[in-house]
């Protein structure tokens, strides 16, 4: 009896996924009529009424309260494609400035993460005393963190891509901090004794054995922290009056109503966050293809 062929993940996933696309952009396209029913109901008065007008004036509002998906998608490409990309007027432009902090911030919070972890996991004290307080630091809600970090460190003289970065960084630690002390002590009790029967100095068990044991454990850290980074530089860019960044972008779109404008700033971020979590599976991928894993 012939076996069944094999299904590759993307032959297994991509249609569940655009039917679930579909509804959603079915449910956006109706819940856009209701919505935008105080905006648009005088001009469907007086147009006449009907099913066509109701229609037209509810997802073609200049002004609406929530946006048919075709207008952001019209927003998107007239932001992104018809304008030069070093213009104030991309949205190319902002996702960069935004990005910028967002690496910089991934890449502090990643180092910072790691360095606790191991820390952690090799002093009774820290693990003890540190611990608390790095979960505790959690509870605090960053928009009440990043105009205390924007105003200190403003007052020093440290302006632009560094507090944006900061907060980013503040976000990002937690979760790779927690993800490397679980990889860190993931090694089996067997393992450990063996390295103890070569003699094997703490350095070499940590880089023989428990950083190795740990690598699936940092990726699947690092696509949260590239997330909530993305997300800590758009809070950052907010008490700040930036001018540029998607947080600037925002900003600007409430201050004038312009919600079309606003959905496109957040549909970019969205993209922006998916991409950086892609990148960090490309390299996870990539990183356990090398050390032997299988696929």
């Amino acid at each position: 009896m012939p076996e069944p062929a094999a299904v590759t993940p993307r032959e297994g996933h991509a249609f569940p996924v655009a039917v679930i696309c579909l509804v959603i952009l079915v449910l956006w396209y109706l819940a856009a009529i209701p919505m935008n029913w105080v905006v648009t109901a005088p001009k469907i008065e007086a147009a006449g009424g009907g099913a066509a007008n109701i229609l037209l004036f509810s997802w073609n509002e200049t002004r609406p309260v929530i946006p048919a998906p075709h207008q952001i998608m019209i927003e998107m490409w007239n932001a992104i494609f018809m304008v030069k990309p070093w213009l104030p007027k991309s949205l190319v432009y902002h996702g960069w400035v935004t990005l910028s902090s967002t690496l910089l911030g991934f890449l502090l919070g990643t180092l910072l993460g790691i360095l606790l972890a191991i820390g952690i996991v090799h002093s009774r004290i820290l693990s003890k005393s540190l611990m608390p307080w790095i979960i505790a630091s959690q509870t605090v809600p960053i928009l009440a963190v990043a105009p205390m970090v924007i105003v200190v460190l403003g007052s020093i003289g440290f302006t632009g891509l560094v507090p944006k970065s900061l907060i980013s960084m503040y976000l990002c630690f937690f979760p790779v901090t927690i993800g490397m002390v679980k990889g860190l002590t993931s090694p089996e009790t067997t393992q450990l004794d063996l390295m103890r029967t070569y003699h094997a100095s703490r350095s070499q068990v940590l880089w023989k054995l428990r950083f190795p044991a740990s690598v699936p454990f940092l990726f699947t850290s690092l696509k949260v922290a590239a997330a909530i980074a993305l997300t800590g530089a758009i809070v950052g860019e907010l008490p700040t009056g930036a001018i540029a960044g998607i947080g600037a972008r925002l900003l600007q779109g409430s201050y004038y109503g312009q919600t079309v404008q606003i959905w496109a700033a957040l549909f970019v971020a969205a993209f922006v966050a998916a991409s950086l979590v892609w990148l960090v599976g490309a390299a996870e991928r990539l990183t356990l293809k090398r050390m032997g894993a299988r696929p």
